[in-house]
C-alpha cells in the first residue's frame, strides 16, 4: 500500500473517530420530581379513554405536604410544569359541564377541604401566571388524612357511579375529585 495511501486512511479514521464524540448527545440527569401520568381506564388497550392526566412527582423528603403545597394558596398540583387534565368526552364536575379538551387542573389545599380547578389555562410553569378568570370549574372537595404516608405525591382514578374518581395522594394527605359523565 501507498504511503499517501494509508496516511488518508489514517486520517479519515481519526477524523471520524473524532466526529462522533463531538455530535454524541448529552441527556440530563433525571429530574428529582419526575413526570408521570395516570388514565382511565387503563385495564385495557381497546377501551377508549374518558380521561388523563399529566403531572410531575414531587418527593416529601422529610418536609411537611403544607410546607410544599400551602393552604389556601393556588397550587399546580404536582412540581414543574402545572399538571395537564385531559378530557376525552364531556364530563361534568360539581355542577359544572365541562366539554373535552386539555386544560390545566389547580388545587387550593386546605385543613379540611381542598378546592380543585379546571382551567383553559395550559402550557404554564407552576401557578405563578394562574388567572381566576380562565377557570371552567371548581369544586370544593373533603380532605381526609391516612395512617400510611406516600413519599412522591401520586394521582390515581378510580371507576364510580356513572363516572370516575381522581384520588391525590401525599404524605398522609388524601383527596377525591368526582368526575360524572
Amino acid at each position: 500500500m501507498k504511503k499517501t495511501t494509508i496516511i488518508t486512511i489514517f486520517l479519515f479514521a481519526l477524523t471520524l473517530a473524532f466526529s462522533f464524540h463531538a455530535e454524541a448527545q448529552k441527556f440530563p440527569k433525571m429530574d428529582v420530581s419526575p413526570m408521570d401520568a395516570a388514565v382511565y381506564p387503563s385495564s385495557s388497550r381497546n377501551t377508549s379513554k374518558l380521561i388523563k392526566i399529566v403531572y410531575s412527582r414531587p418527593q416529601l423528603k422529610s418536609r411537611e405536604v403544607s410546607s410544599l403545597a400551602q393552604n389556601g394558596k393556588v397550587w399546580r398540583t404536582g412540581a414543574n410544569e402545572a399538571t395537564e387534565l385531559t378530557l376525552y368526552t364531556d364530563m361534568k364536575v360539581g355542577d359544572t359541564n365541562v366539554k373535552a379538551g386539555t386544560y390545566t387542573f389547580y388545587t387550593i389545599p386546605g385543613n379540611n377541604e381542598w378546592t380543585a380547578i379546571i382551567s383553559t389555562d395550559v402550557n404554564v410553569w407552576g401557578s405563578y401566571s394562574y388567572n381566576e378568570a380562565n377557570d371552567v370549574a371548581r369544586i370544593t372537595v373533603p380532605c381526609s388524612n391516612e395512617s400510611e404516608s406516600i413519599e412522591a405525591f401520586s394521582i390515581a382514578f378510580e371507576e364510580a357511579d356513572n363516572g370516575v374518581d381522581m384520588h391525590l395522594g401525599w404524605g398522609t394527605v388524601r383527596v377525591k375529585v368526582p368526575f360524572t359523565k
